[in-house]
This record gives C-alpha cells, structure tokens and sequence, in this order.
C-alpha cells in the first residue's frame, strides 16, 4: 500500500485492488494549497465541507476498486453535530493492511465506537483542533487505537492550512523522539515490515503549492 499526502486531509491510497482518493479540496478552500488533477478508482469524502468534499475534481478511472470498505458515523464537533454536522470515519482493507481516515472528526470515540473501529493498522488523525479534535484528544484516541503507524493531518503549517487551526508541534510533542518517523517527502510505502511510529513530512519537504497541475 502507498499513501500519498496532498496537504490538509487529503490523500491518495494506491493498493493492489485500487486506488481511492481521500477529501480532496476545493479551489480555494485551503489558504496555501492548490490541489492538483489526480486520477483515481473512487473518491471518499468524511463531510461535505469544501476543504473536504471535492469529488468533481478527481478524474475517475471507470474501474470499481475492490478493497473492503466500512464507514462509521460519528460527528465533526463534541455537540453531537449540532455545530458542524457529521463525520464519517472511513476504513479500508487492501494488500493485508487496514487505513483509517477519520475526516474531520469532532470528539474522541465511545467505547462503542471503538469497538466497531476494531485493529487498525494505519491512522489518519486531524490534530490541528477548532474544526476537529484538538492534539491532546488526538493521542488519546491513538494510544486507545492502538494503530501501527499515524498519520496526522488537518494542521496548519506555515502559510499553509487554515488559520483557526494549530501546527502538528503539539501533537508531536506528546510523543517520544524514537517514536517519531520523520519523511523525506510526501509519500509513504506500507508493508506488514513497515516500521511502526508517527509519520510525519520534513519541513523542508514540497508539498503542491498554488499553480501545480499534474496528474498521479
């Protein structure tokens, strides 16, 4: 399995049994980033927000994936949706490995939730707080998940991201430095082998800035 980040929560699953792009963003949704022309199987979007829901802009190959798909429904704010909406929690199951992208999710997770969640291997998590769950509300779902490698995603960074939201400092903070992967670039190969931790983008990494247009 690979993974690919575009900025905020967007990412592209490349698997065996397909590809699935994850909450691609409008034109102008997110300050800093401009997403560029991506081809995939199947778009996945948590809730229909801008910065989220852009599945006009995804060139659809016209082939069904075949990876196992399961979706839960939780809320993109801690008052049961009344300030936000829904969220919708995506798993998919390819290659032996299971990924979870927890959209823009507002509130940690009941016990019941986590149950149906079950073993995860790969975590998409937002951290930047305000829209989502905060860093703090972040590791607790992690260290309750118990997944083999975490992503996070939905921060600010730079002139990059929105301005309400926080950096990933503070969720990088609560982790030990050994437990902390630092990336060359923007992508990431996921084997059973894979070493697990928190993947994380170098700074210095290229993330796709504005006027970027290419397909992948």
């Amino acid at each position: 399995m690979k993974l690919i980040w575009y900025g905020h929560s967007c990412f592209k699953v490349i698997c065996e049994n397909g590809t699935v792009v994850f909450d691609p963003y409008a034109p102008g949704s997110v300050p800093g980033l401009e997403l560029p022309e991506l081809k995939a199987d199947a778009v996945i979007c948590s809730h229909g927000h801008s910065d989220h829901c852009a599945p006009e802009h995804i060139i659809l190959s016209g082939h069904k994936p075949e990876m196992k798909l399961r979706q839960i429904e939780t809320f993109h704010d801690g008052k049961h949706g009344e300030l936000r909406g829904r969220n919708l929690i995506s798993v998919i199951s390819s290659d032996g490995i299971s990924l979870a992208h927890l959209g823009d999710l507002g509130h940690e997770l009941s016990g019941a939730q986590l149950e149906e969640l079950g073993s995860i291997d790969v975590l998409l998590i937002p951290v930047g707080g305000y829209y989502t769950i905060d860093a703090a509300q972040a590791k607790r779902i992690t260290d309750a998940v118990k997944p083999r490698i975490i992503v996070p995603m939905h921060y600010r960074r730079g002139a990059q991201g929105l301005q309400q939201v926080c950096g990933v400092d503070r969720f990088l903070e609560l982790f030990r430095s050994a437990d902390i992967r630092m990336l060359s670039r923007h992508s990431l190969e996921i084997t059973a082998d894979t070493e697990p931790g928190v993947c994380f983008p170098l700074a210095g990494a290229s993330l796709q800035q504005r006027g970027a247009n290419r397909i992948t």
